[in-house]
């Protein structure tokens, strides 16, 4: 499939270290904006609007985390980024761990929040109605779930973001990434595929997630040397949004580290 040239941000001093920071299904790179311009004093921050997403263009056909993740490697190879820490939000971090495993060479390190895999009892139950739901409903469906994955502190205004950046999107796409993720042959949505997919990734992973049991899960079935998986209570969906100190000091910390560890001995 030809690759999509990507809508993008740049910031940063081209010689640091690079993070992508990848935003999820129906979102685009605006929810990045605090944390690229504060983490862009000490890295080289890549922003990008996922094909169908935002500014990016939008194909017909296509629209699934394995071509994002092959459109995000053609990306980082064009503007010689080397290694990049590569940082993705839901189905971002779906995204950000397949271009871990497509594309190792590109990729430094992961961090994955709140990411769309490892699906399983009730949620899989759900899948064939939603998927139905949102070819039939597309973006206004999306909204109506959107709309309820934020703790009730959440930033005033947050939810009406989302919520409108959702209703943006556009209904094929919203579609095609869900079943992309869930339901489409090889994808890694569900439990056992995640499992198998992420055993593939020979990159460290720091993982938040935003359900105790899927932390567990994750650490106790997956854990990589040098990975790490986080459990934060009372965050809604969008955690690093709700958190932004928070996610920044977390990225910053987990970054220095892992190019520190990558850095070649002499």
């Amino acid at each position: 499939m030809d690759r999509v040239s990507l809508f993008h941000t740049d910031l940063g001093p081209p010689s640091a270290p690079t993070l992508l920071l990848v935003h999820g299904w129906g979102g685009d790179g605006r929810e990045w904006s605090p944390h690229a311009e504060e983490l862009a004093g000490r890295f080289r921050i890549v922003v990008p609007d996922l094909r169908g997403h935002g500014r990016s263009p939008v194909p017909g056909e296509g629209n699934t985390p394995v071509e994002m993740a092959d459109d995000l490697a053609a990306l980082l190879t064009f503007s010689t980024t080397g290694p990049v820490v590569a940082v993705g939000h839901s189905m971002g971090g779906q995204v950000v761990n397949l271009l871990a495993v497509r594309h190792p060479t590109l990729v430094r390190s992961v961090v994955a929040l709140d990411p769309a895999h490892g699906a399983h009892g009730a949620e899989v139950d759900g899948i064939p109605a939603r998927l139905a739901a949102y070819r039939e409903r597309g973006a206004r469906e999306a909204a109506e779930f959107v709309a309820g994955a934020f703790a009730p502190d959440a930033p005033p205004g947050l939810r009406t973001a989302h919520v409108r950046t959702m209703l943006g999107t556009p209904d094929h796409v919203i579609a095609q990434a869900y079943a992309g993720m869930y339901t489409d042959p090889g994808a890694v949505g569900i439990r056992p595929h995640s499992q198998e997919y992420l055993r593939r990734r020979t990159r460290p992973a720091l993982t938040v997630w935003t359900s105790q049991e899927a932390a567990t899960w994750e650490r106790d079935t997956l854990h990589v040397p040098g990975s790490r998986v986080e459990y934060w209570p009372d965050s809604g969906h969008y955690l690093h949004e709700e958190h932004v100190d928070r996610a920044i000091r977390l990225v910053t910390e987990w970054a220095e580290t892992t190019v520190v560890a990558d850095r070649p001995t002499t």
